[in-house]
């Protein structure tokens, strides 16, 4: 018999999500179906209080607290949470802390994760706070070069222009963004990319991320869903006509999508790494061939699998989870 557990979900607002397509939701449903409690807050309401009087082990403890409301969840349009009175909670105290915010992955994102290594390992974060801040999606993913089309982060002029000049058509992506927010597609007789370097230069010290633009997309820019290293789940994403972007933020069309060799291939050559370093729910994107992101910040996609296929992944992310804890 699984015991119940205390667990707060660190999330946006929660009054402004699509039930019918939030990964958070799906999640927050089945861990009250097992009897779980919940708590909502958001990362704004998070603090650190150092020396505080706490003994754990003989050791004194920083505490790290939320403002947080106990929720109740549903799924009914309009009234799917019911929240508890305001409370401070400390967060040291609750069984599970799922990480659910979406990026951008900026400095507030940063700090976040060093303000959850507070309170591991007596609680568990999903995802391991300490492996997201050093594995945001699209650098984690060039660790496996094998496994990617050809790809370039630079800041650098001429690199970038070189990169432009070997491959012609190419797709820019910000590094540290989501949702298909500012991607573009740079075609070969397309002028526009120096305007578009000198407006995010200017903007911004971030580099860029340049990889070759795959006509495969054009059937769908597959999300598969890996819990703890193990593939479960796909969905294909097949872009709008007229947009290089297939994310489902943008007008992407959700298709069944079954796993093929390739990505079982793909799946293989990351499990360990994943495993090693806590990544208990990620979704990674696969462009034909070609393994693009490794997403680990916010992962979606759990809702679309599981109209298409009937495979409710959130209960494998939740037996994972309760499996380590030992509940």
């Amino acid at each position: 018999m699984v015991r119940p557990l205390k667990v707060a979900v660190q999330m946006d607002p929660i009054e402004s999500i699509d039930i019918n397509a939030d990964s958070t939701f799906a999640l927050m449903l089945e861990a009250q179906a097992r009897g779980h409690t919940l708590w909502h807050y958001e990362v704004r309401h998070m603090a650190l209080k150092e020396g505080v009087a706490r003994l754990d082990g003989g050791r004194r403890q920083d505490r790290l607290f939320a403002r947080a409301r106990g929720v109740a969840v549903e799924r009914k349009l309009g009234a799917h949470y019911r929240f508890g009175p305001l409370e401070t909670l400390d967060l040291g105290g609750m069984d599970v802390v799922l990480m659910r915010q979406d990026p951008p992955f900026d400095m507030a994102y940063i700090t976040a994760t060093h303000m959850l290594e507070h309170i591991q390992p007596g609680t568990l974060v999903v995802n391991d706070p300490a492996a997201v801040r050093n594995a945001p999606e699209k650098i984690l993913v060039t660790h496996f070069p094998d496994l990617m089309p050809p790809t370039l982060i630079s800041w650098d002029l001429e690199a970038i222009r070189a990169f432009r000049l070997e491959y012609k058509d190419i797709i820019v992506k910000p590094l540290f963004g989501n949702g298909g927010a500012g991607v573009f597609r740079i075609k070969p007789d397309d002028e526009n990319l120096g305007a578009l370097l000198e407006m995010h230069f200017a903007r911004s010290r971030e580099p860029l991320m340049f990889q070759r633009y795959e006509p495969a997309v054009r059937v769908g820019d597959k999300r598969i869903i890996l819990v703890d290293g193990e593939p479960m789940g796909a969905v294909n994403r097949v872009p709008a006509h007229g947009e290089a972007r297939s994310n489902m933020h943008v007008g992407g069309r959700p298709e069944k999508s079954p796993l093929t060799a390739r990505d079982r291939e793909i799946c293989a050559a990351i499990s360990q790494t994943l495993r090693d370093q806590g990544m208990i729910f990620v979704g990674i994107d696969v462009i034909g061939d070609y393994l693009t992101e490794i997403n680990v910040t916010s992962p979606t996609g759990l809702q679309e699998i599981a109209r298409f296929d009937g495979v409710h992944i959130e209960k494998s992310i939740w037996d994972r989870i309760e499996e380590k804890i030992g509940a």
